[in-house]
């Protein structure tokens, strides 16, 4: 699973873009729009943006998959995450500063035959069954101390799904990798 590679030049440039993104939103305004100059954020993939507030989760969204280059997806997704995350209020004028900003970066998909062959801090998760489906960042499991049955069994119940469904034929589970780009 290779991850994309981006140089810390171009890590920076997706972080303030983010970061402006919310605030441009703030102001009214709309999402920027600049040129950027590594072919690496124009890359056409998934990602997360997540917000914390004192490490403590403020807002995450993301898309799996993105028909736009990687600079309009975290741009977009930024103001997602501050915004229209579903289990927080919407982020003030006031938070922005204090925010800690995260980009996870998605490799492609891939099915996963065996759950033994997950590893923790490695792989992503993603799990579908009818029309059910969750996601985990590969950081996650790492953040909550899981182990690998633990980390199926939360992405299952991410999807509303019973802990034990990882285990049913008829569930398909999916790993990617992350680049995970932090402030």
């Amino acid at each position: 699973m290779m991850v994309v590679a981006l140089s810390d030049e171009s890590q920076r440039f997706l972080l303030d873009l983010a970061r402006e993104s919310i605030a441009r939103k703030l102001a009214g305004d709309d999402i920027p729009s600049r040129a950027p100059s590594d072919p690496g954020v124009c890359t056409r993939c998934g990602a997360f943006v997540t917000l914390k507030d004192a490490g403590m989760l403020r807002g995450c969204i993301g898309r799996l998959e993105s028909p736009q280059p990687l600079w309009e997806t975290v741009a977009e997704m930024a103001q997602a995450a501050a915004f229209d995350d579903p289990r927080f209020p919407a982020v003030t004028r006031d938070e922005l500063d204090g925010l800690s900003i995260e980009i996870s970066v998605l490799t492609p998909f891939e099915r996963l035959e065996d759950p033994r062959s997950v590893v923790v801090g490695e792989h992503g998760l993603l799990v579908e069954r009818g029309f059910r489906r969750g996601v985990l960042l590969p950081q996650v499991a790492v953040e909550q101390g899981w182990t690998r049955e633990e980390f199926l069994a939360y992405v299952c119940r991410k999807a509303s799904l019973p802990p034990d469904a990882w285990k049913d034929p008829g569930t398909a589970l999916y790993v990617f990798s992350a680049l995970v780009i932090t402030e």
